[in-house]
């Protein structure tokens, strides 16, 4: 069986939930997956012996001191080959969407992007991606000697299976030359971010006006879920662009959608028609977006909204 390398990332001093989900989708497809990951901590990258991965080549490059898209690339790259890894496996995160088709062409790989199923029939891996802004999915195989696939998050269980991890610091030949690198991160601590929510609240044109988005928030929070947003008040300024969730935004599966006022555009549901549960509160009951929900609600955001919250924060 070929040897799978997974790409992990962090989010402060934690692997994302997102690189656990791919180690377990690379186990389900073959028993050699290693990961490879950016000057994490072994504390951090204990989690990943919890999830089943034996070993973790720690890059540890002056040039991989912050994120750069080229020499990530490359020592990922590097990596791959000193390991005889046919098969490189992201999360579509910004970082994986970004990195992925990079690391492709370096590594002379085929390349599918966005999966949300992995299987091996008789040695060759199979994945399933949506297409036409969701609306169908195909199913492709990778002709190409060399793969690489990039995960949909929050689609694939983590499960834990606990093994003995061997972290290997390891410092490899990169030659970047001029290329860009990240200077500074500023996080919106304590705010979830839609990629990682198992619970997305989001909001629309129909709360008309951005200081009636409260009402979306509060009811995230009653949920413990994030803020969603779609491109129009994205696009008017009411929202920040990390909380816009669609073809053109991000695009998420959790496993409860609420969409408050958002009439349902293509672009819109191409981004969240794969969650488990969708819920709809609109007040034109022939808004689009109660073709793709499960449940909906015909009525004034202005009037559901409070008691929904208020209901939730009665049962807590």
């Amino acid at each position: 069986m070929s040897t799978i390398l997974v790409v992990l990332e962090s989010q402060g001093s934690n692997l994302r939930r997102a690189s656990l989900e791919a180690i377990t989708a690379a186990k389900s497809v073959s028993s050699s997956v290693i990961g490879v990951a950016f000057n994490l901590s072994e504390q951090t990258l204990s989690v990943a012996g919890e999830y089943g991965l034996a070993k973790v080549s720690n890059v540890t490059n002056a040039e991989v001191s912050s994120y750069s898209t080229v020499a990530y690339a490359k020592a990922i790259t590097e990596v791959a080959n000193s390991s005889n890894a046919s098969t490189i496996i992201f999360s579509a995160t910004a970082h994986g969407k970004e990195l992925a088709p990079y690391v492709a062409v370096l590594f002379n790989a085929g390349y599918a992007s966005d999966c949300i199923a992995l299987d091996n029939a008789s040695g060759q891996i199979t994945a399933k991606r949506p297409i036409y802004a969701g609306k169908a999915v195909e199913t492709i195989t990778i002709s190409t000697e060399k793969k690489v696939f990039s995960l949909r998050p929050n689609i694939f269980t983590a499960t834990k299976a606990p093994t003995s991890l061997t972290v290997e610091s390891k410092n490899v030949s990169i030659s970047v030359g001029t290329t860009s690198t990240v200077k500074n991160t500023i996080r919106n601590e304590g705010k979830l971010d839609v990629l990682e929510a198992d619970i997305i609240v989001s909001g629309g044109r129909g709360l008309k006006a951005p200081e009636h988005f409260h009402l979306v928030e509060e009811l995230a929070s009653a949920f413990g879920g994030a803020v969603g947003a779609s491109r129009a008040v994205v696009d008017a300024g009411w929202r920040p662009h990390g909380e816009q969730v669609g073809q053109t935004g991000k695009t998420v599966s959790p496993n409860l959608y609420v969409a408050c006022g958002i009439s349902g555009a293509v672009q819109h549901l191409a981004g969240m028609s794969s969650s488990k549960v969708i819920v709809a509160i609109n007040k034109d009951k022939d808004a689009p977006i109660f073709k793709v929900a499960d449940y909906g609600l015909v009525g004034d955001v202005f009037d559901i909204l409070p008691k929904l919250t208020a209901k939730l924060q009665s049962i807590k």
